[in-house]
């Protein structure tokens, strides 16, 4: 089995956020899978997808506080900065964490860790509504 979706999620305040439940919640068909692959990729080059803890939102906000450590804005380097000082340092954190994660799936769930979550990256400071392509395969 294949099945593919298109998931818009609303707009999110720059930050890491919990998109675990949007995702379960667009594909019921997670359900009928006993063996498979989820495959999760955002169709954005300023925002990004990574997993991890989910449970201490302190968490998210020690990840923003050390991406903007390692990419800092308003560096004179910067050439690209037409869309306003949050703009290369999106592209850049977007690349170190990637567009796309991969989650097996089984007995009709993700099997994510206890602690465990997918994390909607946004780097921007109005990012705007985030597109991802949900790709499960499995039997």
């Amino acid at each position: 089995m294949w099945i593919q979706k298109h998931l818009s999620l609303r707009p999110c305040r720059r930050g890491f956020h919990l998109i675990t439940d949007d995702i379960t919640r667009a594909l019921p068909e997670l359900g009928t899978v006993h063996c498979g692959l989820l495959h999760i990729f955002i169709q954005h080059s300023s925002a990004s997808l990574t997993i991890n803890e989910n449970a201490d939102p302190t968490v998210r906000q020690d990840f923003e506080t050390v991406f903007n450590s390692l990419v800092p804005e308003n560096d004179p380097r910067y050439r690209h900065n037409d869309e306003g000082s949050d703009d290369l340092p999106a592209h850049i954190k977007s690349s170190l964490l990637g567009s796309s994660v991969s989650v097996p799936v089984g007995n009709g769930r993700l099997l994510l860790g206890t602690w465990q979550g997918v994390y909607l990256c946004e780097h921007r400071n109005h990012g705007g509504s985030r597109q991802l392509v949900l790709t499960l395969n499995g039997e």
